[in-house]
Protein backbone atom coordinates (compact mmCIF):
# COMPACT_ATOMS: atom_id res chain seq x y z
CA UNK A 1 0.00 0.00 0.00
CA UNK A 2 1.28 3.15 -1.18
CA UNK A 3 0.33 6.64 -0.04
CA UNK A 4 0.84 9.86 -2.54
CA UNK A 5 -0.97 13.43 -2.74
CA UNK A 6 -3.52 14.76 -5.43
CA UNK A 7 -5.17 18.24 -5.93
CA UNK A 8 -9.17 17.03 -6.31
CA UNK A 9 -11.71 19.57 -7.49
CA UNK A 10 -14.39 20.19 -4.77
CA UNK A 11 -16.72 21.01 -7.43
CA UNK A 12 -16.70 18.33 -10.01
CA UNK A 13 -13.77 15.64 -8.40
CA UNK A 14 -11.45 15.66 -10.92
CA UNK A 15 -7.98 14.71 -9.57
CA UNK A 16 -4.77 15.81 -11.03
CA UNK A 17 -1.09 15.81 -9.52
CA UNK A 18 -0.01 19.67 -10.00
CA UNK A 19 -1.79 22.63 -8.49
CA UNK A 20 -3.54 24.78 -10.65
CA UNK A 21 -5.71 28.06 -10.17
CA UNK A 22 -8.68 26.90 -12.39
CA UNK A 23 -10.14 23.23 -12.57
CA UNK A 24 -9.18 22.05 -16.19
CA UNK A 25 -12.69 19.84 -15.84
CA UNK A 26 -15.46 22.49 -14.88
CA UNK A 27 -13.30 25.59 -15.06
CA UNK A 28 -13.85 26.61 -11.23
CA UNK A 29 -11.40 28.64 -9.68
CA UNK A 30 -9.83 27.77 -6.32
CA UNK A 31 -11.41 24.50 -6.07
CA UNK A 32 -8.54 22.24 -6.46
CA UNK A 33 -7.58 21.15 -2.85
CA UNK A 34 -4.34 18.61 -1.88
CA UNK A 35 -6.01 15.03 -0.71
CA UNK A 36 -4.26 11.73 0.30
CA UNK A 37 -4.75 8.95 -2.00
CA UNK A 38 -4.48 5.35 -0.70
CA UNK A 39 -3.52 2.91 -3.19
CA UNK A 40 -2.84 -1.31 -3.59
CA UNK A 41 0.81 -2.19 -5.46
CA UNK A 42 -1.09 -3.14 -8.48
CA UNK A 43 -2.62 0.39 -8.34
CA UNK A 44 -6.09 0.15 -7.79
CA UNK A 45 -7.82 2.49 -5.45
CA UNK A 46 -8.60 0.47 -1.77
CA UNK A 47 -12.13 1.86 -1.81
CA UNK A 48 -13.27 -0.38 -4.93
CA UNK A 49 -12.12 -3.47 -3.01
CA UNK A 50 -13.86 -2.73 0.24
CA UNK A 51 -17.25 -4.26 1.05
CA UNK A 52 -18.81 -4.62 4.42
CA UNK A 53 -22.37 -6.25 4.79
CA UNK A 54 -24.96 -4.06 6.51
CA UNK A 55 -26.34 -4.70 9.98
CA UNK A 56 -30.20 -4.61 10.13
CA UNK A 57 -31.26 -1.99 13.09
CA UNK A 58 -33.58 -3.56 14.89
CA UNK A 59 -30.68 -6.18 16.03
CA UNK A 60 -28.34 -3.28 17.47
CA UNK A 61 -28.72 -3.30 21.02
CA UNK A 62 -28.74 0.65 22.49
CA UNK A 63 -26.81 1.33 25.12
CA UNK A 64 -27.39 4.51 27.61
CA UNK A 65 -24.18 7.17 26.61
CA UNK A 66 -21.58 6.89 29.88
CA UNK A 67 -20.40 10.63 30.54
CA UNK A 68 -17.06 11.85 31.66
CA UNK A 69 -17.86 15.30 34.28
CA UNK A 70 -15.23 17.64 33.53
CA UNK A 71 -16.30 19.45 36.50
CA UNK A 72 -17.07 22.66 35.20
CA UNK A 73 -20.32 23.01 35.35
CA UNK A 74 -20.96 25.38 32.07
CA UNK A 75 -19.03 23.50 30.14
CA UNK A 76 -20.86 20.64 31.08
CA UNK A 77 -23.70 22.63 30.20
CA UNK A 78 -22.85 23.12 27.13
CA UNK A 79 -22.06 19.79 25.93
CA UNK A 80 -25.46 18.11 27.40
CA UNK A 81 -23.64 16.77 30.77
CA UNK A 82 -20.17 16.20 29.92
CA UNK A 83 -17.87 14.28 27.79
CA UNK A 84 -18.51 10.92 25.43
CA UNK A 85 -15.62 8.11 25.13
CA UNK A 86 -14.76 9.02 21.62
CA UNK A 87 -16.07 12.07 21.11
CA UNK A 88 -14.21 15.32 18.84
CA UNK A 89 -15.37 18.76 19.93
CA UNK A 90 -14.14 21.74 18.09
CA UNK A 91 -13.53 24.69 20.60
CA UNK A 92 -13.93 27.86 17.82
CA UNK A 93 -13.37 31.41 18.78
CA UNK A 94 -11.48 34.48 18.26
CA UNK A 95 -7.38 34.69 19.62
CA UNK A 96 -7.71 35.77 23.20
CA UNK A 97 -10.97 35.25 24.23
CA UNK A 98 -9.88 32.11 26.47
CA UNK A 99 -9.82 29.42 24.51
CA UNK A 100 -6.40 27.92 25.86
CA UNK A 101 -7.48 28.51 29.41
CA UNK A 102 -10.53 27.00 29.52
CA UNK A 103 -8.99 23.81 28.30
CA UNK A 104 -6.64 23.88 30.28
CA UNK A 105 -8.70 23.99 33.58
CA UNK A 106 -10.46 21.24 31.40
CA UNK A 107 -7.30 18.91 31.36
CA UNK A 108 -6.96 20.06 35.25
CA UNK A 109 -10.19 18.55 36.12
CA UNK A 110 -9.61 15.08 35.09
CA UNK A 111 -7.35 12.36 35.98
CA UNK A 112 -4.89 11.78 32.65
CA UNK A 113 -5.10 14.39 30.32
CA UNK A 114 -2.54 15.40 27.57
CA UNK A 115 -2.01 18.55 26.00
CA UNK A 116 -0.68 19.32 22.59
CA UNK A 117 0.47 22.71 21.80
CA UNK A 118 1.56 23.19 18.35
CA UNK A 119 1.63 26.95 19.07
CA UNK A 120 3.08 27.86 22.52
CA UNK A 121 6.02 26.41 24.38
CA UNK A 122 5.48 24.62 27.10
CA UNK A 123 7.79 27.53 29.06
CA UNK A 124 4.42 29.59 28.00
CA UNK A 125 2.08 27.35 29.33
CA UNK A 126 3.45 26.93 33.01
CA UNK A 127 3.39 30.53 33.31
CA UNK A 128 -0.49 30.15 32.71
CA UNK A 129 -0.99 27.29 34.74
CA UNK A 130 1.10 29.05 37.72
CA UNK A 131 -1.54 32.27 37.06
CA UNK A 132 -4.73 29.77 37.04
CA UNK A 133 -3.06 28.09 40.26
CA UNK A 134 -2.94 24.60 38.29
CA UNK A 135 0.00 22.47 39.42
CA UNK A 136 -1.59 19.36 38.89
CA UNK A 137 1.12 15.73 37.50
CA UNK A 138 -1.00 14.05 36.02
CA UNK A 139 -1.05 16.45 33.02
CA UNK A 140 1.28 15.98 30.46
CA UNK A 141 2.77 18.44 27.84
CA UNK A 142 3.74 17.60 24.08
CA UNK A 143 4.93 20.33 22.07
CA UNK A 144 4.89 19.13 18.48
CA UNK A 145 3.09 20.06 15.50
CA UNK A 146 3.63 16.25 13.08
CA UNK A 147 -0.24 15.09 13.47
CA UNK A 148 1.46 11.49 12.30
CA UNK A 149 3.91 12.07 15.71
CA UNK A 150 1.05 12.82 17.92
CA UNK A 151 -1.16 10.44 16.88
CA UNK A 152 1.69 7.75 17.44
CA UNK A 153 2.80 9.23 20.31
CA UNK A 154 -0.65 8.58 22.00
CA UNK A 155 -1.02 5.15 20.47
CA UNK A 156 2.09 4.00 22.20
CA UNK A 157 0.78 5.34 25.34
CA UNK A 158 0.52 2.56 28.41
CA UNK A 159 -2.05 4.88 29.94
CA UNK A 160 -5.55 6.00 28.18
CA UNK A 161 -6.04 9.78 28.34
CA UNK A 162 -9.86 10.98 29.81
CA UNK A 163 -9.01 13.95 27.22
CA UNK A 164 -6.96 15.10 24.52
CA UNK A 165 -6.59 18.79 23.93
CA UNK A 166 -5.22 20.36 20.57
CA UNK A 167 -3.93 23.70 20.39
CA UNK A 168 -4.59 24.02 17.65
CA UNK A 169 -5.67 22.51 14.20
CA UNK A 170 -4.50 25.25 12.36
CA UNK A 171 -0.75 24.56 13.29
CA UNK A 172 -0.72 20.85 12.67
CA UNK A 173 0.22 19.05 9.42
CA UNK A 174 0.91 15.63 7.82
CA UNK A 175 3.82 15.19 5.58
CA UNK A 176 1.67 12.98 3.29
CA UNK A 177 1.13 16.43 1.85
CA UNK A 178 3.18 19.59 0.67
CA UNK A 179 0.78 21.89 1.45
CA UNK A 180 1.57 24.43 4.97
CA UNK A 181 0.27 24.04 8.11
CA UNK A 182 -3.03 25.74 7.98
CA UNK A 183 -4.03 25.47 4.33
CA UNK A 184 -7.31 23.74 3.70
CA UNK A 185 -5.84 20.02 2.37
CA UNK A 186 -3.68 19.65 5.60
CA UNK A 187 -6.88 21.10 8.18
CA UNK A 188 -9.08 18.57 6.36
CA UNK A 189 -6.86 15.35 6.96
CA UNK A 190 -5.13 16.51 9.78
CA UNK A 191 -8.88 16.55 11.38
CA UNK A 192 -9.72 13.18 9.73
CA UNK A 193 -7.16 11.75 11.40
CA UNK A 194 -8.15 12.87 14.84
CA UNK A 195 -11.33 11.58 14.32
CA UNK A 196 -10.01 8.27 13.64
CA UNK A 197 -7.57 8.05 16.97
CA UNK A 198 -10.58 9.58 19.24
CA UNK A 199 -13.20 7.03 17.67
CA UNK A 200 -10.27 3.74 17.76
CA UNK A 201 -9.04 4.82 21.45
CA UNK A 202 -12.82 5.84 22.86
CA UNK A 203 -10.62 9.17 23.71
CA UNK A 204 -12.87 12.58 23.51
CA UNK A 205 -10.59 14.97 22.07
CA UNK A 206 -10.48 19.09 21.82
CA UNK A 207 -9.28 20.77 18.73
CA UNK A 208 -8.96 24.40 18.80
CA UNK A 209 -10.07 26.47 15.80
CA UNK A 210 -9.29 30.13 14.85
CA UNK A 211 -11.60 32.25 13.24
CA UNK A 212 -11.18 34.65 10.42
CA UNK A 213 -11.95 38.13 9.96
CA UNK A 214 -15.01 37.34 8.72
CA UNK A 215 -15.96 35.34 12.13
CA UNK A 216 -15.83 31.63 10.56
CA UNK A 217 -13.74 28.94 11.26
CA UNK A 218 -10.44 29.13 9.66
CA UNK A 219 -10.03 26.28 7.06
CA UNK A 220 -13.03 24.29 5.36
CA UNK A 221 -16.10 24.35 6.36
CA UNK A 222 -16.25 20.38 6.22
CA UNK A 223 -14.10 20.73 9.69
CA UNK A 224 -17.34 21.49 11.35
CA UNK A 225 -19.13 18.41 9.50
CA UNK A 226 -16.27 16.02 10.57
CA UNK A 227 -16.56 16.62 14.21
CA UNK A 228 -19.15 15.42 17.07
CA UNK A 229 -19.76 18.81 18.81
CA UNK A 230 -19.01 22.41 17.50
CA UNK A 231 -18.34 24.87 20.52
CA UNK A 232 -18.31 28.75 19.72
CA UNK A 233 -16.90 30.89 22.39
CA UNK A 234 -18.20 34.25 22.33
CA UNK A 235 -17.21 37.95 24.21
CA UNK A 236 -16.52 40.26 24.25
CA UNK A 237 -12.39 40.80 25.32
CA UNK A 238 -12.75 44.33 27.01
CA UNK A 239 -15.67 42.67 28.96
CA UNK A 240 -15.60 39.19 31.49
CA UNK A 241 -18.43 38.22 29.89
CA UNK A 242 -18.31 34.96 27.74
CA UNK A 243 -20.66 32.41 26.74
CA UNK A 244 -19.99 29.30 25.25
CA UNK A 245 -22.54 28.12 22.68
CA UNK A 246 -23.31 24.79 21.24
CA UNK A 247 -24.06 25.43 17.54
CA UNK A 248 -23.72 21.61 17.06
CA UNK A 249 -23.69 18.28 19.17
CA UNK A 250 -24.23 15.12 17.81
CA UNK A 251 -24.54 14.02 21.95
CA UNK A 252 -26.51 16.31 23.25
CA UNK A 253 -28.99 19.29 22.77
CA UNK A 254 -27.90 22.34 20.66
CA UNK A 255 -29.74 24.99 22.50
CA UNK A 256 -27.31 25.02 25.13
CA UNK A 257 -24.76 27.87 26.44
CA UNK A 258 -22.13 28.17 29.21
CA UNK A 259 -21.75 31.52 30.84
CA UNK A 260 -18.74 32.55 32.42
CA UNK A 261 -16.65 35.03 33.86
CA UNK A 262 -12.59 35.74 32.96
CA UNK A 263 -11.27 36.88 36.16
CA UNK A 264 -7.27 36.40 37.57
CA UNK A 265 -7.52 33.16 38.48
CA UNK A 266 -9.52 32.14 34.94
CA UNK A 267 -13.02 31.18 33.92
CA UNK A 268 -15.22 31.31 36.00
CA UNK A 269 -18.77 29.49 35.99
CA UNK A 270 -21.86 31.69 36.66
CA UNK A 271 -24.33 29.66 37.60
CA UNK A 272 -26.78 31.85 38.91
CA UNK A 273 -27.63 34.11 36.36
CA UNK A 274 -30.61 36.54 36.96
CA UNK A 275 -29.02 39.54 37.93
CA UNK A 276 -25.94 39.00 36.11
CA UNK A 277 -26.46 41.83 33.06
CA UNK A 278 -28.53 44.01 35.20
CA UNK A 279 -26.90 46.99 37.03
CA UNK A 280 -28.13 48.23 40.58
CA UNK A 281 -26.56 52.32 40.16
CA UNK A 282 -29.30 53.30 37.35
CA UNK A 283 -32.38 52.72 38.18
CA UNK A 284 -36.66 53.91 36.82
CA UNK A 285 -34.37 56.20 34.16
CA UNK A 286 -36.83 56.87 30.67
CA UNK A 287 -35.53 54.59 28.13
CA UNK A 288 -34.51 51.78 30.22
CA UNK A 289 -36.80 48.71 30.29
CA UNK A 290 -35.94 45.04 31.61
CA UNK A 291 -36.99 41.79 29.35
CA UNK A 292 -36.02 38.29 29.71
CA UNK A 293 -34.68 36.29 26.62
CA UNK A 294 -33.95 32.39 26.72
CA UNK A 295 -30.56 31.49 26.43
CA UNK A 296 -30.11 28.00 25.67
CA UNK A 297 -32.75 26.52 28.22
CA UNK A 298 -32.77 29.15 30.49
CA UNK A 299 -34.07 32.69 31.00
CA UNK A 300 -31.92 35.23 31.17
CA UNK A 301 -32.84 38.87 32.19
CA UNK A 302 -31.23 41.90 30.57
CA UNK A 303 -31.67 45.39 29.99
CA UNK A 304 -32.08 46.84 26.87
CA UNK A 305 -31.83 50.65 26.81
CA UNK A 306 -32.87 53.55 24.28
CA UNK A 307 -32.17 57.46 23.91
CA UNK A 308 -34.07 59.38 21.48
CA UNK A 309 -32.56 63.16 20.80
CA UNK A 310 -33.39 66.23 17.75
CA UNK A 311 -31.03 65.32 15.25
CA UNK A 312 -28.71 67.90 14.03
CA UNK A 313 -27.89 65.84 11.07
CA UNK A 314 -29.38 66.11 7.06
CA UNK A 315 -30.66 62.01 7.95
CA UNK A 316 -30.85 61.23 11.58
CA UNK A 317 -28.38 58.63 13.12
CA UNK A 318 -30.20 54.88 14.14
CA UNK A 319 -27.18 53.44 16.25
CA UNK A 320 -27.78 50.03 17.68
CA UNK A 321 -25.34 47.64 19.80
CA UNK A 322 -26.13 44.12 20.95
CA UNK A 323 -29.49 43.32 19.17
CA UNK A 324 -30.30 43.44 15.07
CA UNK A 325 -30.50 46.68 13.71
CA UNK A 326 -32.78 45.78 10.98
CA UNK A 327 -35.00 44.33 13.46
CA UNK A 328 -35.11 47.51 15.89
CA UNK A 329 -35.24 49.49 11.60
CA UNK A 330 -38.67 47.36 11.87
CA UNK A 331 -39.86 48.94 15.21
CA UNK A 332 -39.35 51.99 14.63
CA UNK A 333 -41.28 51.84 11.37
CA UNK A 334 -44.20 50.42 13.56
CA UNK A 335 -43.87 53.01 16.23
CA UNK A 336 -44.53 55.99 13.92
CA UNK A 337 -47.22 54.22 11.50
CA UNK A 338 -49.27 52.15 14.23
CA UNK A 339 -48.46 54.28 17.25
CA UNK A 340 -48.17 57.90 16.17
CA UNK A 341 -44.80 58.91 17.45
CA UNK A 342 -43.06 61.49 15.34
CA UNK A 343 -39.15 59.87 15.48
CA UNK A 344 -37.88 60.64 11.64
CA UNK A 345 -36.31 63.11 12.88
CA UNK A 346 -34.59 61.97 16.03
CA UNK A 347 -31.54 60.42 16.53
CA UNK A 348 -32.16 56.85 18.12
CA UNK A 349 -29.81 54.76 19.91
CA UNK A 350 -30.71 51.52 21.39
CA UNK A 351 -28.28 49.25 23.81
CA UNK A 352 -28.29 46.25 25.22
CA UNK A 353 -25.85 46.29 28.45
CA UNK A 354 -24.15 43.73 29.51
CA UNK A 355 -21.97 42.94 26.69
CA UNK A 356 -24.78 39.84 25.90
CA UNK A 357 -26.03 39.69 21.76
CA UNK A 358 -29.93 39.28 21.93
CA UNK A 359 -31.02 37.53 18.84
CA UNK A 360 -34.58 36.17 19.40
CA UNK A 361 -37.75 38.29 18.62
CA UNK A 362 -39.02 38.13 22.08
CA UNK A 363 -37.21 41.28 22.76
CA UNK A 364 -39.43 43.97 20.27
CA UNK A 365 -41.73 45.02 22.57
CA UNK A 366 -39.16 46.13 25.03
CA UNK A 367 -37.47 47.72 22.31
CA UNK A 368 -40.03 49.55 21.21
CA UNK A 369 -41.05 50.74 25.03
CA UNK A 370 -37.51 51.57 25.55
CA UNK A 371 -37.60 53.68 22.32
CA UNK A 372 -41.32 55.04 23.43
CA UNK A 373 -39.98 56.06 27.04
CA UNK A 374 -37.26 58.05 26.29
CA UNK A 375 -39.40 59.58 23.16
CA UNK A 376 -41.46 61.03 26.13
CA UNK A 377 -38.97 61.15 28.52
CA UNK A 378 -41.29 58.81 31.40
CA UNK A 379 -39.90 55.64 32.59
CA UNK A 380 -41.83 52.65 32.72
CA UNK A 381 -43.13 51.84 36.46
CA UNK A 382 -40.37 50.33 38.67
CA UNK A 383 -39.75 46.36 38.87
CA UNK A 384 -41.97 45.48 35.39
CA UNK A 385 -40.47 43.36 32.99
CA UNK A 386 -41.39 43.36 29.31
CA UNK A 387 -41.49 40.47 26.24
CA UNK A 388 -43.08 39.83 23.87
CA UNK A 389 -43.06 39.67 19.58
CA UNK A 390 -43.69 42.98 17.48
CA UNK A 391 -45.71 42.91 14.03
CA UNK A 392 -46.05 44.98 11.60
CA UNK A 393 -49.41 45.35 12.08
CA UNK A 394 -48.68 46.64 15.55
CA UNK A 395 -50.19 43.19 17.19
CA UNK A 396 -47.94 41.56 20.11
CA UNK A 397 -47.12 38.03 19.52
CA UNK A 398 -46.18 35.44 21.93
CA UNK A 399 -42.81 34.22 22.42
CA UNK A 400 -41.48 30.51 23.94
CA UNK A 401 -41.11 29.67 27.58
CA UNK A 402 -43.37 32.64 28.97
CA UNK A 403 -44.11 30.82 32.41
CA UNK A 404 -40.52 30.20 33.02
CA UNK A 405 -39.41 34.02 31.65
CA UNK A 406 -42.17 35.14 34.37
CA UNK A 407 -40.75 32.41 36.85
CA UNK A 408 -37.01 33.47 36.80
CA UNK A 409 -38.50 37.07 36.89
CA UNK A 410 -40.26 36.33 40.01
CA UNK A 411 -37.72 35.16 41.99
CA UNK A 412 -35.43 38.06 41.74
CA UNK A 413 -38.18 40.47 42.45
CA UNK A 414 -40.19 41.87 39.56
CA UNK A 415 -43.42 41.99 40.09
CA UNK A 416 -45.04 43.80 36.84
CA UNK A 417 -45.18 42.13 33.47
CA UNK A 418 -46.24 43.73 30.27
CA UNK A 419 -46.46 40.31 27.86
CA UNK A 420 -48.62 39.73 25.15
CA UNK A 421 -51.29 38.38 27.75
CA UNK A 422 -51.60 41.89 28.96
CA UNK A 423 -51.48 43.93 25.95
CA UNK A 424 -52.44 43.03 22.63
CA UNK A 425 -50.33 46.04 20.82
CA UNK A 426 -47.94 47.79 21.10
CA UNK A 427 -50.04 50.98 21.12
CA UNK A 428 -52.25 49.88 23.81
CA UNK A 429 -48.44 48.85 25.30
CA UNK A 430 -47.44 53.04 25.15
CA UNK A 431 -50.65 53.99 26.10
CA UNK A 432 -51.40 51.75 29.51
CA UNK A 433 -47.72 52.45 30.75
CA UNK A 434 -46.49 55.75 29.39
CA UNK A 435 -49.37 58.30 28.53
Amino acid sequence: MAKHSQYVCQQCGYSQVGWSGKCPNCGTWGSLVETVVEKTSKGRSLSKKEYKKPIPLNSITSSKIQRTKTNISELDRALGGGLVPGQVILLAGEPGIGKSTLLLEVVNKLKNSLYVSGEESANQIKIRADRLKIDKNTILLLEETNIDTIINTIERSTQKFDCIVIDSIQTMYTSDLSGLSGSVGQVRECSNRLVRLAKTTHMPVFIVGHVTKEGTVAGPAALAHIVDTVLWFEGDKSLSLRLVRAIKNRFGPTDEVGIFQMEDKGLISVEDSGKLFLTDSVKNVPGSVITSVIEGTRPLLVEVQALVVPTKLAFPRHVVQGIDSRRVEVILAVLQRRVGLRIFDNDVFVNVAGGITVTEPGADLAVGLAIASSYFDKPLSKSSLVFGEVGLLGEIRGVSNQSKRIKEAKRVGYKKFVTPEEVKSLSEAVKKNLR
